[in-house]
């Protein structure tokens, strides 16, 4: 049979059952998760967020016919400024072009980086135990002098450039070098705070330590601006666009079952590289560890 013969049937159908009146179309919500450690690359085991693997899922996210909302489902910790600012920018470029609102829902953690994210959207909401905030800029590394000189071996560096070797992780400390990297952080510190200012607006209460790094529940989050109001993405999406609201989760595409379960498992690596995503493994267990997760 014809497809247009079957959906005349079937729109003649649906007339009948509604008592000769045409239900109006669902209107459909793009469900977009953004979980893990913001970062510009993953490891082995590790699933991070970065604007390379989620520019696809975004632009399909706004592609939907009868799109009535985007909702952003956040459980990150933060990580990567840049990547943080270019996702969060990249969803604002959509979201202008095409006129379509953004709802973001903080699940356990939407702090630092994962904050910035939830700043793409109109509205923010939490439950009561989501932890958000932590408006601030944190660098982590490893120091191996000690074990280097234990172990006899004299690093090496050659360069041109004063700064060209700053901070590296197998010379000492250099005080310089430490002032340098605050003067950074204090840059980075300001565009964030900027970014919040900007897309919160007046709904921010004065409070002196929103921009000090504090961590907040929902609750008190709301309280603050930092958030709308208390809810999860099925309740707030149903009581916003009705019972018969279709939540299409956007799911990222290819790489098949079990590279997606165990990424990186295909590329042959050398000791070196493990050492070094061990290392990874530790300090993305300590960006989690700071919010109690």
């Amino acid at each position: 049979m014809p497809t247009h013969i079957r959906t005349m049937m079937l729109r003649t159908w649906i007339n009948r059952l509604s008592g000769g009146r045409l239900l109006p179309p669902r209107p459909v919500v793009a469900v977009l998760r953004l979980e893990g450690i913001i970062t510009a690359q993953a490891g082995l085991g590790r699933r991070g967020l970065s604007l390379p693997g989620l520019a696809e899922q975004i632009e399909r996210a706004f592609r939907l016919d009868g799109l009535a909302a985007v909702a952003l489902a956040i459980n990150s910790p933060g990580g990567s400024p840049a990547q943080s600012a270019l996702i969060q920018g990249r969803i604002r470029q959509f979201a202008a072009e095409k006129n379509v609102p953004v709802l973001a829902f903080a699940e356990d953690v939407a702090a630092s980086g994962g904050y910035w994210l939830a700043l793409a959207a109109d509205e923010i909401f939490a439950t009561e135990a989501s932890i958000l905030g932590s408006i601030g800029v944190i660098s982590a590394g490893f120091g191996f002098t000690e074990v280097l000189r234990r172990l006899g071996v004299e690093r090496r560096v050659y360069k041109v450039g004063d700064n060209k070797a700053m901070l590296d992780p197998f010379l000492p400390a250099d005080p310089d070098e430490v002032a340098r990297l605050a003067a950074l952080q204090i840059d980075l510190h300001d565009g964030f705070k900027a970014v919040v200012r900007n897309r919160r607006g007046a709904r921010l209460k004065p409070d002196p330590e929103l921009f000090s790094g504090a961590i907040y529940t929902g609750r008190q989050a709301v309280a603050l601006g930092l958030a709308d109001g208390i809810g999860d993405v099925r309740g707030v999406l149903r009581e916003r666009f009705g019972d018969r609201v279709r939540l299409v989760p956007i799911l990222p595409r290819g790489g098949g079952w079990l590279r997606r379960r165990l990424p990186g498992i295909a590329e042959p690596r050398l000791p070196a590289e493990f050492a070094w995503e061990f290392l990874d493994a530790i300090e993305a267990r300590a960006i989690w560890g700071r919010f109690g997760l």
